[in-house]
């Protein structure tokens, strides 16, 4: 791909997606990056703004329709907009798993759709959605999260077969912790179990910890270019713990990665 390419990303308000945005720009692509209110959002130098709620089955399509009055195309998608969500599974309600969920996988889905008659017609498109390590092991504590980005690397995995004859490839980037403000400020469950609290607050500080020593969002930024501007491949995990903890899953037994998975989380 070349570097005039025109990008979207979504949820460029902060963290990874912003730090995107401005490393496409830096690449000499055209960037449209989407927020969910346009009036409280702080402008990035370069990135072209567009209000978009990936939540709203209106406004997606909107905003994408907007982008190809302005533009006329879209090479490159990227779905960073997401949340996250701390308690035990038990704790966790089903209004708030499909909050989570309406936003990590069915946002993913609403702006992939509106994105792909476009792609398709053109011959040509790169989408790279956002998951986790949490994709491929699991998190206490993070039950309907890490479900989440399971379910992403699912969707990401089929959809890439189904539009490939189409000029079209999908991408995945699997992060770990990332100092970021979605996982320093992590919401918690509006219900909490006492038997559960040790561990909980256990996890938690783990996951503070990490969270606190882990890189930056540009190191993943990075990552993101790299997968959507170079050579496809489906899955890229940023170098460091993300890249470690690939291999190990591929190829330590399943002892040694449940206790280290234990071992992070804080639980004995």
């Amino acid at each position: 791909m070349s570097n005039s390419k025109v990008v979207v990303v979504t949820g460029v308000s902060s963290g990874i997606g912003r730090a995107t945005a401005i490393k496409f720009t830096e690449k000499g692509c055209r960037v449209f990056g989407t927020v969910r209110n346009i009036e409280t959002a702080q402008p990035i130098n370069g990135v072209e703004l567009v209000e978009l709620d990936v939540c709203d089955e209106t406004a997606v399509p909107n905003g994408i329709q907007t982008i190809i009055a302005r533009a006329g195309r879209i090479d490159v998608l990227v779905n960073s907009a997401g949340v996250t969500l701390l308690g035990a599974t038990e704790e966790t309600s089903v209004r708030e798993a499909q909050t989570l969920f309406d936003t990590n996988v069915f946002g993913v889905l609403r702006v992939a759709k509106a994105v792909l008659p476009y792609m398709r017609e053109q011959r040509s498109g790169r989408i790279v959605n956002i998951s986790s390590v949490l994709g491929f092991v699991p998190a206490p504590y993070m039950g309907l999260y890490s479900a989440s980005k399971h379910a992403v690397e699912g969707l990401s995995e089929t959809l890439d077969h189904e539009v490939r004859k189409f000029g079209v490839r999908v991408s995945l980037v699997e992060p770990s912790f990332t100092k970021t403000n979605l996982d320093i400020n992590a919401p918690q469950t509006a219900s909490t179990i006492s038997a559960y609290d040790t561990d909980r607050g256990l996890a938690s500080q783990a996951i503070q910890k990490n969270v606190r020593k882990a890189p930056e969002p540009d190191e993943v930024a990075t990552t993101i270019i790299n997968a959507a501007l170079g050579k496809w491949k489906m899955r890229h995990t940023p170098k460091g713990e993300a890249s470690l903890l690939r291999k190990l899953r591929r190829f330590m037994p399943f002892g040694a990665v449940d206790s280290g998975i234990r071992k992070t989380f804080g639980l004995s």
